[in-house]
């Protein structure tokens, strides 16, 4: 990077101020005619209006006047174009698709507990999971019983007066949660007359064994007193529970953005790309969603599909979450949101663009439908889930993947029923937010190059792999949220 700029792209129209630059001051050989906020664009030639700016070498949207050389370009000069119809090309499926070149290899294991199924968990907790949001009261004075014993309460506001597909997903995902392999024991708490019907629910969950409870709050004489006794025969079954050796193939690490900026396109997430890639060629998965923040990067997603087939399932899934936005009257360029556009992005198609470096270069290998599983390792999966933060890692968690990578340039101390790490784009946050923040990637990519910066990151992975406590663990931070797309009755 150089020294107050960089631009990205050879093609690109438009570079990005490092720190704050005052007008007069000149960067990339340019004379600024204007202040450029830190991590904001300028202009590197002139601009006609109605003109594509270029950023990563795409279009990031279109001028909505004359932009000058060494202007400053944002929300007041440039507007999104995002449209519905942008998968308009159909990938060359005969070409191989393999990641570029993989100089960051992980370990080929972790250690990690084997379940009933075959996955490995990386965590060996006891998560209690109410069926319904109006037992959330019962299910939080449940964990706290156990304070320090590793017992966590997963409350959200579904499971009743839904219908329809709404209820069919707060059931898939629910029941993805009772299957993880994180957690060594599960208590279902059910209050016995829900739309989600306990004795359903619990076939839909597809485990039998003993591991998993149900308590049905309506049904038991003392509800606390069944509570406590099934929570603490599930202590009882997790202490024979060891630590062994788990090959790579059975890694599933989540892939999330919240609260981006400029940099997270140009720090954290190529550089959890580079770290997706080694994971991948060593026979692990990755799974990403946020749908919404793939608008305008269509064609570079849809370019990794391994074949027609995967190609297919997602325009789908980019067109039914058009659709989504048409049927409530939103416009595609709503996102970014007013964090975003302070930390210099300026329309969906920049945040997108950056969004989906994250996934590396390998290939696209499944597309899975909200409150599904991830079932292919060696590639990237992509999962329907809307871009908000605790909706999006609420899923990737109940869709398998042990661990989320969470890249941010605004930052938040959010959690998820498995652990995060958060991965700040700019050093200023890491500095600002120590509590938050544990891997500052600007720092590391500067100082150290992208490739030891991916080493130092598949290290700190590993360590919480293998029982290293993330900052959002250690705060007590276990968010989880059902995305809700229905009526209420």
């Amino acid at each position: 990077m150089a020294e107050n700029y960089i631009k990205i792209n050879s093609r690109d129209n438009v570079a990005v101020a490092l720190e704050k630059l005052s007008a007069g001051e000149t960067a990339a050989g340019v004379r600024l005619l204007s202040d450029v906020p830190a991590f904001h664009k300028f202009a590197l030639s002139d601009i006609k209006n109605g003109e594509k700016v270029i950023k990563y070498g795409h279009a990031i949207g279109l001028s909505v006047t004359d932009i000058a050389k060494g202007e400053w370009v944002h929300t007041h000069n440039l507007k999104s174009n995002a449209q519905k119809d942008a998968v308009d090309f159909t990938p060359d499926f005969s070409l191989d698709k393999q990641i570029l070149s993989v100089q960051n290899k992980p370990p080929t294991t972790f250690k990690g507990y084997l379940r009933f199924d075959g996955r490995a968990g990386i965590r060996n907790e006891i998560w209690i999971i109410p069926t319904v949001g109006c037992v959330n009261g019962f299910c939080r004075d449940l964990a706290a019983e156990f304070s320090g014993k590793e017992v966590y309460a997963f409350t959200h506001e579904a499971g009743c007066s839904q219908c329809g597909s709404d209820q069919e997903n707060t059931e898939k995902l629910l029941a993805g949660l009772v299957r993880h392999p994180n957690a060594g024991g599960v208590l279902i708490v059910s209050l016995g007359c829900e739309n989600n019907v306990p004795e359903k629910f619990f076939k839909l969950t597809s485990r039998a064994d003993e591991r998993v409870k149900l308590l049905v709050l309506q049904s038991a004489s003392d509800e606390k007193k069944e509570g406590v006794k099934l929570v603490k025969q599930l202590i009882a079954l997790r202490k024979t529970d060891k630590k062994q050796d788990i090959p790579l193939s059975k890694l599933t690490v989540g892939l999330k953005c919240g609260g981006s900026d400029s940099m997270s396109g140009i720090t954290a997430n190529p550089l959890v790309g580079k770290v997706c890639d080694g994971i991948v060629s060593a026979g692990g998965g990755a799974v990403m969603g946020e749908v919404p923040e793939m608008f305008g990067a269509e064609d570079v997603l849809g370019g990794q599909c391994l074949n027609e087939e995967i190609f297919e399932k997602f325009t789908a899934m980019t067109g039914f979450f058009k659709d989504y936005f048409d049927f409530y009257k939103a416009p595609y360029g709503e996102n970014p949101s007013p964090g975003n556009r302070e930390g210099g992005i300026t329309t969906i198609e920049e945040k997108s663009l950056g969004c989906v470096l994250k996934t590396g270069t390998g290939p696209v290998v499944d597309v899975v439908k909200y409150g599904g599983q991830v079932v292919k390792t060696g590639g990237v999966t992509l999962l329907y889930t809307p871009g908000n933060d605790i909706a999006s890692v609420s899923a990737l968690a109940a869709s398998g993947a042990q661990i989320i990578l969470f890249t941010t340039g605004r930052g938040t101390p959010l959690g998820s029923p498995v652990p995060v790490v958060k991965i700040a784009s700019n050093s200023l946050l890491a500095q600002r937010k120590p509590r938050w923040i544990d891997f500052d990637a600007e720092s590391a990519v500067k100082n150290y190059g992208f490739d030891c910066a991916a080493e130092e990151l598949i290290k700190l992975i590993f360590s919480v792999l293998e029982g290293k406590r993330t900052l959002s663990e250690q705060n007590g931070c276990h968010d989880f949220a059902v995305w809700k797309n229905g009526i209420t009755l």
